[in-house]
């Protein structure tokens, strides 16, 4: 049997199965909310679900930041783990926390004073604009929180504690979904609150999740940040947690900026479109879980065997991992075709974004399979060693220079059909495959990064 067949290193699939079971499940239990919203409020109105979708793309900008700090330090915290070197770890634990708190914070104020400002980037419809706002006015609190928890729920990762982030996670979601149908229909005498109980349930959800997350740092074997740490600097580490931070947001702000531009474009297409985009975003985002967390746990996995200094057995792991990112993003598409007839027949939707939702899906099970496969290599296999910059130049060149462009032509200029339209928005994941491929064969990614 070769060294690096799938089947000869029992320890690795044994580790990669202990990560990336419990986070792909954190990950479906955090989209099943979108998938709650999406399903609890259409079955009230189209407007009231295409509105909320719309406005959750602020938190989805605010995410763009969130998970890049926290993944940075799941990338930095993976090799300083590796070496066992847990002050350093905990320096940056508190780097991350104070990064997160402060941009989380603009966030917040711009829910609170300007979230019709914000509505308007993505419709023109008033209807869509209003409901949003009053979204946005509610959620914006939660916004202040969510930051926090996810440096907690990364750090867990990293120190060898997956399960727990996953059951943190997994009942916030139970938390949020349950407050959802009490606020949205007004259960237990409450009154409806259609939209507005979507965004209550989401800022109790959080209020759990952080104080959870909080006490259960102070466990035994658990990290929990030293106040000495938060309010003084780390000047060494500082660097170079910015060294790693910057390429990884450019990378999410470029990849971030698009995904909304594809949304807004949907917006501008017209009520249809949006509702059907809505719905596709949701199945797609269910499907990515698996994949997510096999990257995350590429990224833990490999990141500490680099930072232990072994680094041709990070090496070896990476080119395992690339074997079974082939396998499951097959298995992704075949899934996605399956559900296709099934999701169109399941939501409430006009007979048009019925139609669309449809082609939307069988367009999606070929980007799926590109997503995957990249999500995977570049998100988990090469950021671990700190070669973040890939990512960026991939997206400037797929995604900036071919996807939205074409998108924005079609929606503007050229007025081509919905569909067309939306399957320019996928060309990106599936133009860079072979780049990706190439580039994993250069190993620059096999790097030690800590002090």
């Amino acid at each position: 049997m070769k060294e690096n067949s799938l089947t000869a290193d029992k320890d690795f699939l044994s580790k990669l199965l202990h990560v990336t079971l419990p986070i792909s499940f954190q990950n479906l239990m955090l989209a099943s909310v979108a998938a709650a919203d999406a399903l609890m409020l259409g079955h009230l109105s189209q407007s009231s679900m295409s509105a909320v979708s719309l406005a959750t793309q602020i938190q989805f900008v605010l995410n763009m930041f969130i998970f890049s700090i926290v993944g940075v330090e799941a990338i930095l915290g993976a090799q300083y783990w590796g070496k066992k070197d847990y002050e350093a770890l905990n320096k940056i634990f508190c780097i991350s926390i104070k990064l997160s708190t402060g941009i989380s914070f603009l966030f917040f104020l711009a829910c609170m004073f300007i979230p019709r400002y914000l509505m308007l980037i993505f419709t023109n419809q008033e209807d869509l604009i209003e409901v949003g706002a009053e979204y946005l006015r509610i959620a914006g609190w939660s916004y202040l929180l969510s930051g926090i928890s996810q440096c907690y729920l990364s750090m867990m990762k990293v120190s060898d504690h997956p399960g727990r982030t996953a059951l943190i996670s997994s009942c916030t979601v139970i938390v949020n979904i349950v407050l959802n149908a009490v606020f949205i229909f007004g259960l237990f005498g409450l009154p409806v609150m259609d939209a507005k109980g979507a965004a209550l349930a989401t800022l109790i959800s959080r209020v759990f999740e952080l104080m959870w997350a909080v006490g259960n740092s102070y466990r035994k074997d658990y990290i929990h940040p030293k106040i000495k740490y938060l309010f003084s600097s780390a000047k060494e580490l500082f660097i170079d947690f910015i060294m790693v931070l910057w390429p990884v947001v450019g990378a999410a702000l470029f990849w971030g900026i698009g995904f909304t531009s594809y949304n807004a474009f949907m917006g501008h297409l017209g009520a249809d479109a949006t509702a059907a985009n809505s719905v596709a975003a949701v199945v797609r985002d269910l499907l990515c879980c698996f994949c997510n967390g096999l990257s995350t746990a590429a990224g833990i996995i490999i990141g500490n065997e680099l930072g232990a200094g072994n680094l041709e057995k990070g090496k070896l792991y990476g080119q395992k991992i690339l074997k079974i990112g082939l396998i499951a993003s097959a298995v992704i598409v075949v899934i996605m075709l399956a559900l296709s007839p099934v999701v169109t027949h399941s939501v409430k939707l006009s007979k048009e974004a019925s139609r669309l939702l449809f082609g939307m899906m069988i367009i999606n099970s070929i980007y799926m399979f590109g997503r995957s496969l990249n999500s995977i290599l570049i998100n988990g296999v090469f950021d671990c060693g700190g070669d973040t910059l890939f990512d960026m130049y991939s997206l400037a060149t797929c995604m900036w220079g071919l996807a939205v462009p074409l998108a924005a032509l079609g929606t503007f200029v050229f007025h081509w059909p919905i569909l067309i339209v939306y399957a320019c928005t996928c060309i990106d994941e599936v133009g860079k495959i072979p780049w990706v491929l190439h580039h994993f064969r250069k190993y620059k990614w096999v790097q030690d990064l800590t002090r």
